[in-house]
């Protein structure tokens, strides 16, 4: 059987959504589909993502985008047209907290915060004595600067941004099929039809490639490559009944972890020693990782983690950028209609809003209106040019 369409997405997750969703926003009529494997999203990125918003990234393009991003987050409700009091992603503006050990920090810190500042955003820089003052439960000898977003950033609801894309996208005619891509079809440089798993057939005018840690499979039917992997994190939930502090940041430590309040306890990871591809199916959590990596570096930052217990833990996936950790997005020059969204490293979730507004804008003007992404091409991948992000958690 045979359908077609003028846009088909290949995956259904937040970036495939928000494509959809900004596609048939801006052209109503538009006949889009969005095939998605796994519509229960028991192993999307999006789904175990730990969910937060920040504008404090090296690159400005990243600043801007985020920027855009957690405004449409605190108005998601007003974005999708819904109901007074609906919409309400729990926007949780607790901040980002990095923090630097180096003679350099400082001075570096002060130049992306000022960046920062000039696009927005509320990033200050703090000694240790400020850290100290305002987070008295931190030890902070070691420290030689940090820098603190007390707004525009924290955690939000990330199944919600997700159930609001896709229920606006459909309200606008969007098709969303619970089916696996498998293959494509290409006459020339043009992709002609996506084939599925059920024997299906959708003949396309453009091809979006959302799939996330699978997005180099699909890249391999067009006879291309792309340098996304998946990579394993294992994220747990502690309980330290004597670090207490659900008012505190999300903590970006240079000693090689991160955490932020979960309830009355934490959220935790680190990226592993020798961090490098997995299996996409690879969800066994590195249950080591906390007693042997993350504990001592938590009790060096506080003495309140004396005592800690995992009460849970999960795994997520990365659809890791091995080039620079950054996005990967826009036409190919090789496949006139496809259009990549990948290679995010673990922000897509964030960067959904814009990214999506983006790829709609490409598709149905030929150009970026309202905020230039062409810095996140995939030109600088095909040339081996990376753009690199320093702020990559």
């Amino acid at each position: 059987m045979t359908q077609n369409f003028d846009v088909v997405v290949i995956g259904g997750a937040v970036s495939g959504a928000s494509a959809a969703f900004w596609l048939t926003r801006m052209q109503p009529e538009l006949r889009a589909a969005v095939i998605e494997r796994d519509p229960g999203y028991a192993f999307s990125a999006t789904a175990l993502s730990v969910a937060s918003v920040r504008s404090q990234f090296s690159n400005p393009v990243n600043v801007q985008i985020s920027r855009f991003g957690v405004e449409f987050i605190r108005n998601f409700g007003e974005e999708l047209a819904l109901e007074p009091g609906q919409g309400d992603l729990g926007l949780k503006e607790n901040g980002y907290l990095f923090l630097g050990a180096s003679a350099e920090a400082p001075g570096q810190l002060e130049e992306l915060a000022a960046m920062q500042r000039g696009f927005g955003a509320a990033t200050e820089v703090l000694n240790p004595e400020a850290i100290a003052k305002r987070f008295p439960w931190m030890k902070t000898e070691d420290l030689s600067a940090g820098s603190f977003g007390h707004r525009d950033e924290g955690w939000f609801d990330n199944m919600g941004l997700l159930g609001g894309f896709r229920a606006a996208a459909r309200r606008q005619g969007v098709v969303f099929l619970k089916d696996e891509a498998v293959g494509l079809e290409l006459e020339g440089t043009r992709i002609t039809a996506v084939k599925l798993a059920s024997g299906a057939r959708l003949g396309c005018g453009a091809v979006v490639n959302a799939a996330g840690t699978r997005a180099s499979q699909v890249m391999e039917w067009a006879g291309l490559t792309l340098p996304v992997e998946p990579r394993k994190r294992t994220v747990f939930v502690i309980d330290a009944p004597n670090a207490r502090h659900p008012e505190a940041p999300l903590i970006i430590d240079y000693q090689g972890y991160y955490m932020r309040p979960e309830h009355q306890g934490w959220i935790t990871a680190t990226v592993p020693e020798g961090d490098g591809p997995c299996a996409v199916d690879d969800f066994e959590p590195d249950a080591h990782l906390f007693e042997e990596v993350i504990w001592p570096m938590l009790y060096n930052r506080s003495e309140g983690f004396d005592a800690c217990r995992v009460q849970r833990l999960w795994v997520g996936h990365y659809d890791y950028n091995t080039l620079d950790q950054n996005a990967i997005l826009g036409a190919h020059p090789a496949r006139e209609n496809l259009y990549l969204m990948n290679g995010f490293s673990g922000h897509g979730l964030q960067q959904s809003p814009a990214t999506g507004r983006g790829i709609a804008e490409l598709i149905l003007t030929g150009g970026y209106r309202s905020l230039d992404l062409s810095d996140l091409g995939v030109e600088r991948v095909l040339a081996g040019r990376p753009f690199l992000e320093m702020a990559i958690v």
